[in-house]
């Protein structure tokens, strides 16, 4: 129907018929901007195994996002993040689209929010290449955590990239930080301390006891929430004995393959995460729809 107007608004005119489309597109995703989008998907292209890029583009409800026509978008805006050499969201939008280089990232979008009917919004992307190594990813259920792992390492086979999966795994079911303590800074764990002490200091019973204790007590504290917030010193998921870490299983797939292989960094993107979602209220919905027939 939206073709048939086209064609009688512009006389049957096909090349101002598609210049009226585009305008009267950028109209409606103008008028569903407002709408909350926090549903959607996460996915990762791959580009060797040297590159790989994941994205988070948002929809209003988890219909659309199991949609195959979003889906397969969705995979094209990956695959433009991974070739892309945009330092951040704007620039991105702003390049030729990979499909259609007469149009902009952005005219993509869209024209995608006018066909499908939704809000969409590409809200986050992130582009990672190994200098030393190689990248893995995963997606989990079904797009909800999208996750890429780099590692540094000389040896670059089956076995090293399929340790590197259960890595990828492991960041998207516990969700860590840091890779190692390295990386967090020391006003940080100050930071945590103060909390600590302020907790302590606030209970009747934990405040009356000696300074030494309650300094142990928040060192004891502080050392369980870093094995909990960083990726190696986290319990290997998949540890038969419920023990090993993950520093240690690297340790072993390191002597396995004859080589150090050590995770420099990962990514994990998962949809909505931060974001305001929508409430709906069916019988609301339904009850106001028969009120107005």
């Amino acid at each position: 129907m939206d073709c048939k107007k086209a064609l009688t608004e512009t006389n049957g005119d096909m090349d101002e018929a598609v210049e009226y489309l585009r305008k009267n597109g950028q109209a409606k995703a103008e008028k569903k901007a407002s709408r909350i989008a926090a549903e959607g998907l996460c996915t990762v292209a791959l580009d060797g195994d040297k590159t790989a890029a994941v994205v988070e583009v948002n929809s209003e409800t988890d219909f659309v996002a199991k949609n195959d026509t979003f889906r397969s978008f969705v995979q094209a805006v990956a695959v433009q993040a991974a070739g892309t050499k945009a330092a951040d969201l704007d620039a991105f939008l702003a390049e030729p689209w990979n499909e259609d280089p007469a149009k902009t990232v952005k005219d993509a979008l869209v024209e995608k929010i006018a066909v499908i009917g939704e809000n969409l919004n590409i809200r986050r992307f992130e582009k990672v290449t190994a200098e030393n190594g190689c990248v893995v990813s995963y997606i989990h259920g079904g797009g909800r955590i999208g996750v890429i792992v780099e590692a540094d390492t000389t040896v670059v086979n089956d076995a090293v990239k399929e340790a590197l999966t259960n890595i990828a795994m492991q960041v998207a079911a516990l969700s860590p930080k840091y890779v190692s303590r390295g990386e967090i800074s020391a006003e940080y764990i100050e930071h945590e301390k103060e909390i600590l002490l302020a907790q302590i200091m606030n209970d009747p019973k934990e405040s009356q006891k000696p300074e030494k204790v309650i300094k142990g007590m928040i060192e004891g504290r502080v050392s369980k929430e870093l094995k909990e917030i960083c990726l190696v010193d986290q319990v290997y998921v998949k540890a038969e004995d419920g023990k090993q870490t993950v520093g240690k299983y690297l340790e072993a797939v390191s002597k396995e393959v004859g080589a150090p292989v050590s995770v420099k960094r990962f990514v994990r993107f998962e949809t909505g995460e931060g974001l305001e979602k929508k409430q709906e209220d069916f019988a609301a919905e339904v009850a106001a729809q028969m009120a107005g027939n």
